[in-house]
């Protein structure tokens, strides 16, 4: 089960809305976070996925453990919101 979800976004990212578009689809809610607009929370993004890409995607459980999903990765995304 799903407690919370981040999305590190940019204004220029491509993937970001289809990882938006596909939570909305499934009917997720998650926060989002620009790194255009907060460049503070870069080293935040970069430190959770070891990627300096975006969309970086945080999928915090119920039991507080967290997966990352670099990138529009269905595979990757799918069960981890499941």
């Amino acid at each position: 089960m799903v407690k919370n979800i981040t999305i590190f976004t940019t204004s220029t990212c491509a993937y970001c809305p289809m990882v938006k578009k596909y939570l909305g689809a499934k009917g997720l809610a998650y926060d989002e976070v620009n790194l255009d607009q907060n460049p503070e929370r870069q080293q935040e993004a970069l430190a959770l996925s070891g990627a300096l890409t975006v969309p970086v995607t945080v999928v915090t459980k119920h039991d507080d453990s967290r997966e990352i999903v670099v990138g529009y990765n269905l595979a990757k995304l799918a069960p981890a919101v499941a």
